[in-house]
């Protein structure tokens, strides 16, 4: 009896031991923190960031809008004479949630041209929304002999939350800037074994892709020029090892975990005996 007990408690041991140093430490889980090796940033200090004038690339969607003088009486400085129709088929494209720019924006081939009714094709490549808005305006300059008005947007930001989400998937949101917090946000936050210090953004150059490993632990990832994400980024976390070999990642699944090996322990005693 004692000599299979000891042989059974042995491993019980190993495995107590194997399950608390397997847990995930909030020094995992917790954003923005000021870590060591670093210049620590005070919560009230105001912080700088960097935030780049966003240059068009190929797969992105424009929203194009043109309103004459003779709309804008008419119809009111918000509106065009489309808008009804095509607020009813945004909102049902939403609901389904798809790509809402898709059917009434323009998009950016691989040469980088959108093609605009009277205009034709426009190379829009490498340029900003508002560069777009001037020329667009130029272009339209030879077509139209009374005042007119062009409005050039962003058909939203499109992006991939890959891996470790709650909500794992490709979304759209409309607006112009989106930091990369909001972006996990939108995707459920980071479950509990996710690499938070070895983030994987993919980013998309007009040369080519590039891959970058961003640390949401630190604080200073509002310095970085990684902090707002932009058209196409995709997302991807990693998970922990504590992942791969199946242990506790809080002390309740750790209890759980060696409850359960204590009862089966408990069955295997009862039948040597």
């Amino acid at each position: 009896m004692t000599t299979n007990f000891r042989a059974c408690a042995l491993p019980l041991v190993l495995l107590f031991c194997f399950a608390v140093f397997s847990c995930v430490p909030n020094e995992k889980v917790i954003y923005l923190q000021n870590q060591e090796g670093k210049e620590p940033i005070p919560d009230e200090q105001l912080i700088s960031y960097e935030q780049p004038e966003y240059h068009l690339q190929y797969n992105d969607i424009i929203d194009i809008q043109v309103m004459t003088a003779e709309d804008l009486i008419e119809y009111g400085f918000n509106s065009s004479q489309s808008s009804s129709t095509s607020s009813m088929m945004m909102g049902q494209i939403a609901q389904t949630g798809g790509d809402v720019y898709y059917m009434t924006g323009y998009s950016v081939d691989v040469k980088g041209n959108v093609r605009i009714p009277i205009i034709g094709e426009l190379n829009v490549m490498n340029l900003t929304v508002e560069e777009v808005r001037v020329k667009v305006q130029e272009k339209l300059k030879d077509f139209l002999s009374s005042e007119f008005y062009v409005r050039v947007k962003l058909g939203g930001i499109r992006f991939s939350a890959i891996g470790e989400f709650r909500h794992p998937g490709k979304y759209v949101v409309l607006q112009d800037r989106m930091t990369i917090f909001e972006a996990i946000a939108q995707a459920g936050d980071l479950s509990t074994v996710a690499k938070r210090d070895e983030i994987l953004l993919i980013r998309q150059y007009p040369e080519g892709t590039k891959l970058h490993r961003i640390n949401l632990n630190d604080r200073h990832i509002i310095e970085s020029p990684y902090y707002f994400i932009q058209p196409n980024d995709q997302i991807y976390a990693e998970p922990m090892k504590v992942r791969e070999i199946g242990s506790g990642v809080n002390a309740t699944q750790t209890l759980t975990l060696i409850t359960s090996s204590i009862t089966a322990l408990a069955l295997l005693l009862n039948l040597f005996n």
